[in-house]
Order: structure tokens, then sequence, then C-alpha cells
């Protein structure tokens, strides 16, 4: 539930826009108007670290306005705009980079223009399946309630040949998607990890319980189920806290068999862009955040991060590579990196 919502004009040309509107305005939340998402004001806080958490608090609704799609290597083949931001607290987030000084949350009500781009790229791509993630600049579970976006997405690629749709969430907010007609042609995927990371690095998202039991739900449904673990730490204890994690997955899971399961592994990294956001915003944390303990590795977007060193890495992927089939035989690693 936002504090305040700022509405860009050509956004309420859209049924979308429009109907939000009347119902922040009917909630009793503070409308504003905004030329561009890029001149949003009156956002509260004398510090850094004020205006931040009140801007995770602010929703933009806007109109998305570049055709092109980003790649989005290696979980999909492009990124699928739906949402830009997110209000959970997650403090090592790669959002903090790409973001930066614009934490708020956006909504884009032209959903069927961007589900019409889409199409093109997969006629294009044809007769090659073409694969869209549409939680790589967001979380969109949470806005789902309002936005309605991802139901209109999984109902729109059930109805494609070639397209295939997939996103990840830290939230357990999925009723509304268990109906759908998504005929397998979407993977729900939830974001999870051990106790010690979720209880020190996470705040204002799903308990690791909710979002299991999520997952049992969207696997009783009949969708294909995967997990992104991540951003794996390595930490006193590791070992024995992801065994765990895996153990409580198992158990959750336990008497039935998804369609489709698969895991994605992403280490811990770091730019020194975070790093300072990071360190301004949440000054007490305890992050992993030593360059003397990591190694320097340009990335696709043309910046720079922190990775842990070749052997740390090898060290973890041995370790996940050995304890997921044990734990699910039927499961396919995707990819560790």
């Amino acid at each position: 539930m936002p504090d305040r919502v700022y509405f860009e004009p050509d956004a309420l040309k859209y049924e979308l826009g429009e109907r939000l509107r009347g119902e922040f305005a009917a909630r009793g939340i503070p409308i504003f108007m905004t030329t561009s998402h890029n001149r949003v004001t009156k956002i509260p806080g004398d510090t850094r670290r004020e205006a931040f958490f009140a801007a995770k608090r602010t929703l933009v609704i806007g109109v998305r306005r570049s055709k092109d799609f980003q790649t989005s290597k290696p979980s999909a083949d492009y990124a699928l705009p739906l949402v830009t931001g997110c209000p959970g607290h997650c403090q090592y987030c790669y959002l903090n980079t790409s973001l930066g000084n614009k934490p708020y949350v956006r909504i884009y009500v032209n959903v069927n223009e961007i589900l019409a781009r889409a199409d093109r790229y997969i006629e294009k791509n044809a007769p090659k399946e073409t694969v869209f993630d549409g939680s790589c600049t967001s979380d969109p579970v949470v806005v789902e309630p309002w936005s309605g976006a991802l139901r209109t997405c999984i109902e729109h690629f059930a109805q494609t040949r070639y397209g295939r749709f997939r996103f990840v969430t830290k939230y357990d907010a999925v009723d509304g998607l268990l109906d759908a007609d998504h005929r397998g042609r979407t993977e729900i995927r939830f974001s999870i990890n051990s106790e010690y990371v979720i209880k020190n690095f996470e705040k204002a998202v799903a308990s690791l319980e909710r979002r299991l039991n999520a997952a049992r739900k969207v696997a009783e449904a009949g969708y294909p189920l995967g997990f992104l673990i991540g951003p794996i730490m390595e930490y006193e204890g590791w070992q024995a806290g992801y065994t765990k994690m895996l153990n409580d997955l198992a158990e959750r899971l336990s008497g039935i068999s998804p369609t489709s399961l698969t895991f994605e592994l992403v280490t811990h990294r770091f730019t020194p862009k975070a790093k300072r956001i990071i360190n301004e915003v949440y000054p007490q944390n305890r992050l992993p955040m030593d360059e003397q303990n990591r190694q320097w590795k340009w990335g696709q977007f043309g910046y720079g991060k922190y990775l842990y060193p070749k052997d740390t890495f090898e060290e973890l992927r041995d370790f996940f590579y050995r304890r997921i089939p044990a734990f699910f035989p039927q499961a396919h690693i995707l990819y560790m990196v």
C-alpha cells in the first residue's frame, strides 16, 4: 500500500490508469501529477536514508515508452518491462545499482502494447522459442493486485506457440494467479535463501515459510516451478544453513510432483556504486563487502562488480551441485553465476 502515488498524464489515457486513480483516491492516498518519472518531487526526507525509505513507499503510474527490450541472460532471452522498482528492503539488492536515486516503484499501464512488442520478438525468432522474464527490474508480484499485469501476461503467453514467460518473487501473494489459464507456458519462481541471510539482510518481504507455502500452491496449480537461490553467501556455518533450507523445501513439496522444477544459483556480488548506496541507507548492515576478499569482473551492462574468488566459487558450486540432486533428483540446475 503506497503512501503517495504519482501519475504521468498519458497514463490516464489508458483504462488501467484511470481505474487506479479512482481506487487510490477512494482510499485517501495522496495523488500527484508529474510530467515524467524523472521529475517526481515532494518525496519527504531530510537525509539520503529518509528519502530512500520514503521513495520505497512511492508508486509512479506511467507508460513504458522504450520499444526495445533488454537482453536478460542467463535467466531469459529478454526482460519483459512490466514494473520497475520494489518496496522490499533486501540490503544486497542489485537494484541499488541500477535504480540508484530513484528506488520508487513504477507500474506501466500499457501492458497490451508491451505484449504486442513481445509478439514481434517471438515472430522474429520462430521457430525457436523466445523466453521473457518479467522480474528483471522489479518484484512484480507485490503490485499485482494493482496492475494485474502478471495474469494478463500469463494468459497471453498461454496462447503463443513459441513464447514463454517466467518471473521470480520473494512474496507470496499468488492466489490471484492460481486459476489463470497458463497452459504450462509460464514458470513461477521463488527467490529463497538460508535463515541467516533472510534474517540479516531481507526486510519487508515474505518469510521463507510463506514463500514455500506459495510455491506449493503454484505447483498444485500445474505451473512449472523454479527456485532462485541467491545471493548465495559464504559465512560461518553456511553449509548447514543451506542444507536446512533445501530440507525445508523438500518437506514442503513432499507428495507433489511439479510439471517442471528448476534451480538457478547466484552468488553474492556487489558494485562500487551499490556498496556506497547500501552503506548510506543501511549504515548498520553486515554485508560481506570487503574488496580485498573479492575479484573484479566487468558485467554485461557496462559496469564492473566484485565477485567471490574462483576457489570460493568452486566450493559453493560443488556443494549445491551435489546437494540439490540429492534432495530433488528430478530437478534441473540451469546455471550458477
